[in-house]
């Protein structure tokens, strides 16, 4: 029997190809960053046709580097950036522009637009989302939209839609010439039109946003046998797993029992509180999702909440004010400063996801003073990444009404002992991270593996998960209080910033 297994992580902004072997050893990576495409305030887009082109590449070249081929792996799974959006023509498998990414914030007057007609929960009962720019629901009305015909066309099911994970999986699997137009339970369950408790896309909900359903993909389990790749190298594998990023972590980390959870630490952070066979309604700001489905076993729930700019906080910093060469940097720059000066940053670039869901928030940096310099505005951008992910553990605690005892945690932030310390402190928990960062790969590696008798259960895949570090909270009640509480003064001068067109 075949005992590797290749995974497809695609990103936010890079794509990698990992193969691993039975006991969840890394064998071989490939990676390559794509181009994030900003044509106007408030807009990210990506090239889809860049992106199938990078992962067909980087397919070949981690094969290359495994020793191995195609035939020689037991299966391939795809994990994605989730809400990100595409729509291709059938016939030719052109995209109809770029792909919308889950930053984007174009669709603000569609979401008002649903809120006045349903109010600010939307069909939150249904599908565990409020009204958002975050979700792939406006984003693919927005697309229908701004190209002529469009919606006459995806009726007669010559247009199709799906996220990334949709978008590769058609592709490597025949494309034009038969492949498979499909997505998993947890990828619908970020488009705000599918319904979590029956899993299927809600006719009612697609009706009223004016959604044909003979564009949307078939959904199917996040571990199940899809069908055979015929393209590029991979070609005579079985893809056997789709699962959004976020999720593929939560499988990654090992994190099968409820009350378990995980903060992988991205482009944004994202927080999944594992919550059993029951879909756990929140009151506190955080999203009700699909945590996966392992074959025609019931799925499971989680909590969840997302915060829009962390790691692109620092690539910001970078990028936009060259106060770093690197990002590796930053943490050496926080460092010459024992403390932050009672700055605070507030990276609001897109808006406030959870716990506030504030689209009309925008960046701030307040408490400067002649005292501060370019180390106190780097501990205060690496300090915003623990404040957010506190104000989500807090919202979640009080909604699960358990208190996390320790969480998991990965993604390139995760390298970062500084932040991780004033995680932990923040979070007054111990925070761990694994042998194995790359979790998101590493889960979509275990659901196709799961899919095809690689590993028999759960149990077994546990068994593999390996602590690499952890952190233990070392700060006073005193302080933690203090600091939480300039930090809500400075989210309160976030708010209200972007107006609504008129």
């Amino acid at each position: 029997m075949n005992t590797h297994v290749a995974a497809i992580d695609q990103g936010t902004t890079s794509s990698r190809v990992m193969v691993f072997d039975a006991s969840l050893r890394v064998v071989s990576v490939a990676q390559r960053e794509h181009r994030q495409i900003c044509p106007e305030p408030g807009w990210v887009e990506h090239d889809p046709a860049e992106i199938l082109g990078n992962v067909r590449e980087l397919a070949a070249q981690a094969l290359r580097e495994a020793g191995i081929e195609a035939s020689q792996l037991a299966a391939v799974g795809i994990a994605n950036q989730r809400e990100t959006a595409v729509l291709w023509e059938r016939a030719s498998g052109r995209a109809l522009g770029n792909a919308i990414v889950w930053q984007d914030c174009r669709t603000e007057s569609l979401v008002r637009d649903i809120v006045q007609r349903t109010g600010p929960q939307g069909w939150r009962e249904r599908t565990g989302l409020p009204p958002a720019n975050y979700f792939s629901a406006c984003k693919l009305q927005w697309l229908l939209r701004r190209h002529a015909g469009a919606m006459q066309a995806a009726a007669r099911g010559e247009l199709l839609f799906g996220t990334i994970d949709a978008w590769l999986a058609w592709n490597l699997t025949g494309g034009p010439d038969g492949g498979q137009h499909v997505c998993d339970v947890t990828n619908a369950s970020r488009t705000n039109l599918f319904d979590i408790h029956r899993l299927r896309w809600d006719e009612e909900i697609c009706e009223a946003l004016g959604v044909p359903m003979a564009c949307l993909p078939r959904v199917v389990s996040t571990s199940q046998p899809i069908g055979c790749i015929r393209d590029g190298a991979l070609a005579g594998a079985q893809l056997a797993a789709l699962v959004g990023d976020q999720q593929a972590a939560l499988i990654g980390q090992a994190c099968f029992a409820p009350g378990q959870a995980k903060v992988t630490y991205g482009t944004g952070s994202f927080l999944l509180m594992h919550t059993g066979e029951r879909a756990a309604p929140s009151a506190s700001g955080l999203l009700t999702t699909v945590a996966y489905r392992l074959g025609e076993q019931a799925p499971c729930y989680a909590l969840e909440g997302s915060i829009a700019v962390t790691g692109s906080l620092v690539r910001w910093l970078r990028d936009n004010l060259g106060l770093i060469a690197t990002a590796a940097e930053i943490e050496e720059l926080a460092r010459s400063v024992p403390d932050n000066g009672d700055v605070y940053f507030v990276p609001a670039f897109s808006g406030l996801f959870a716990p506030h869901w504030r689209p009309d928030a925008r960046g701030v940096l307040v408490g400067l003073t002649h005292f501060a310099h370019r180390g106190h505005l780097a501990r205060a951008a690496l300090e915003a990444t623990a404040f957010q992910v506190q104000e989500i553990v807090a919202a979640m605690q009080r909604d699960s009404g358990m208190k996390l005892r320790e969480i998991k945690v990965d993604g390139g932030m995760s390298a970062n002992s500084l932040l991780m310390q004033f995680q932990a402190d923040l979070l007054d928990t111990s925070v761990i991270r694994p042998v194995c960062g790359e979790t998101t790969a590493l889960g979509a590696a275990c659901a196709a593996g799961l899919a095809v008798g690689v590993w028999s259960d759960t149990d077994e895949l546990a068994s593999h998960w390996q602590a690499q570090r952890r952190w233990e909270p070392a700060m006073s009640g005193a302080e933690r209080e203090r600091l939480l509480g300039r930090w809500q003064q400075a989210v309160q001068r976030a708010l209200d910033w972007s107006q609504p067109a008129s």
